[in-house]
């Protein structure tokens, strides 16, 4: 039975922040009633850097990782290896890469994976500016690191194939993260071992 409250503003707010993923209504109502103890400076300061997360963060024209400008820190970073670019799926495994310290390249962020039971289907990932980027030539090798799913390695399949006929390596990362685990979980010592003993992506039909 959803709890009622003495005041519809109190009432509303938990209400909204229920609506995050994890947050059930029983830690919104706690999160609120933290507000409500913060000054109100403190209070606005919180809505404005929401606001303007939603209103002024971009997407690299590039990676399509979040940034404050047209291109990502990581692409305008010279020491960064070009020719070698690492497809994920979303922004969390770009974090989680990058706190391993042991990749050196760029990434090509998906949004997503293709998933037909979600209605998730390739034209509503960046696959097809991945394909492009590879079409330039600058890319000498693709590190597919996408969660070791049905759906992961679906998407893997696809742009595999969708690569077919250009010059370029395809390489995925070792499993030393599980079957079915999600990259973002993974602990940094196995994922950056995984980017490190990354294989052909044809030999890994033969395990």
């Amino acid at each position: 039975m959803i709890q009622k409250y003495s005041s519809a503003l109190l009432e509303d707010a938990v209400n909204e922040f229920s609506k995050l993923p994890g947050i059930g209504r029983k830690t919104a109502l706690r999160l609120v009633l933290h507000l409500l103890k913060r000054t109100i400076p403190e209070v606005e300061t919180f809505g404005e850097v929401v606001v303007r997360l939603r209103n002024e963060l971009k997407y690299c024209k590039l990676c399509h990782n979040v940034c404050d400008e047209d291109t990502c820190s990581i692409c305008r970073d010279p020491s960064r290896d070009a020719s070698v670019v690492c497809v994920v799926e979303n922004i969390k495994e770009v974090m989680a890469i990058e706190n391993t310290g042991q990749f050196k390249g760029l990434y090509h962020v998906l949004g997503g994976i293709i998933s037909p039971m979600d209605g998730i289907g390739p034209n509503d990932l960046e696959i097809e500016s991945l394909i492009d980027r590879a079409k330039t030539g600058a890319v000498k090798e693709i590190i597919f690191a996408l969660s070791t799913t049905m759906e992961g390695d679906t998407t893997n399949f696809y742009i595999h194939r969708k690569l077919t006929g250009i010059d370029i390596k395809i390489s995925v990362i070792a499993r030393g993260v599980s079957i079915g685990d999600e990259i973002e979980y993974a602990d940094e010592i196995t994922l950056g071992r995984s980017i490190l003993n990354r294989t052909p992506f044809n030999d890994s039909f033969r395990h």
